[in-house]
């Protein structure tokens, strides 16, 4: 039997994959959906609001592409993806959390981190790159830590990408097809499918010190990316007490009268080759 992410399945159809959300169905409320993020960006900015949203899961599992929907019509200005590299040896003397506390909002801000300090609950526990007393103390300081921030006023919201390994080892693949995703596959993504059991340990270890009524983990079923992605956001606009903010009426202003204003000649300046042109050459003589 496949292994499952976290025990749970979602409907399936032949071949044991979920049954994909219909292109024109995914499309329409996907819009519907980016539509009300703006809303509520404008909520944020206007009431000085902190938003927090935290996206874990495993390797392949979608973050990336769930964030990208997410951030796609927003201002980057109120909006802002964290994703951090591996420490410094700087911040590896620093108490844990004190490079992710650094990214934090302002208000008006919202921070979606692709991966977070829960990092050494994952990754670093199961490859070994922080102490057993490390990692005991992690579960101990990190549901402080967020209810801290929750006191201070920030809205918190964590969501883990929950996929199956069949699912996972068909995305692998395909990323090691395409030369434009091939980045996307790392040796430790590689080494996570070598070590999937120990993975689910970590997670479940995590889930029962962080999945907290102040400050709850929302397990997000990704076999499928169109649905994963629509339920996230979905879910995240159902969770944010945003109303729509009066916004001020714009119109264009009439183009003033010319004052004489003449371009340099053309050839004065630099213009990138036309490339298109080259291509369209290309189909005519295809044809």
């Amino acid at each position: 039997m496949p292994r499952q992410d976290d025990g749970k399945r979602s409907r399936k159809k032949h071949g044991g994959r979920p049954a994909r959300l219909p292109r024109p169905v995914y499309e329409k409320e996907l819009g519907r959906l980016q539509e009300q993020l703006v809303v509520m960006q404008e909520w944020v900015r206007s009431t000085g609001a902190r938003l927090v949203v935290v996206f874990e899961g495993r390797d392949a599992a979608g973050k990336g592409g769930a964030i990208k929907r997410v951030t796609e019509f927003l201002n980057p200005r109120v909006a802002r993806i964290v994703a951090l590299p591996a420490p410094t040896e700087r911040q590896r003397t620093q108490w844990y959390f004190q490079r992710y506390a650094e990214q934090l909002p302002a208000a008006g801000e919202m921070v979606l981190f692709d991966r977070s300090w829960y990092n050494r609950a994952g990754v670093e526990r199961v490859m070994g790159f922080c102490t057993e007393e490390e990692h005991a103390r992690f579960l101990r300081q990190c549901p402080v830590f967020e209810r801290l921030l929750i006191e201070d006023g920030i809205l918190l919201r964590k969501y883990w990408f929950s996929v199956g390994d069949e699912e996972q080892e068909r995305r692998f693949q395909s990323r090691l097809e395409d030369p434009v995703r091939r980045w996307k596959l790392s040796p430790m993504d590689l080494e996570s499918r070598v070590r999937w059991e120990a993975y689910s340990r970590a997670k479940d270890e995590m889930f029962a010190h962080t999945d907290t009524p102040e400050s709850p983990w929302y397990v997000v079923d990704a076999d499928d990316k169109r649905r994963a992605r629509v339920n996230m956001i979905a879910h995240l606009l159902s969770s944010v007490p945003y109303h729509e903010v009066e916004l001020p009426e714009l119109s264009l202003p009439p183009r003033p009268e010319p004052t004489g204003y003449r371009r340099p000649p053309r050839e004065t300046q630099t213009y990138v080759p036309d490339h298109a042109a080259s291509l369209e050459r290309a189909a005519e003589e295809g044809a």
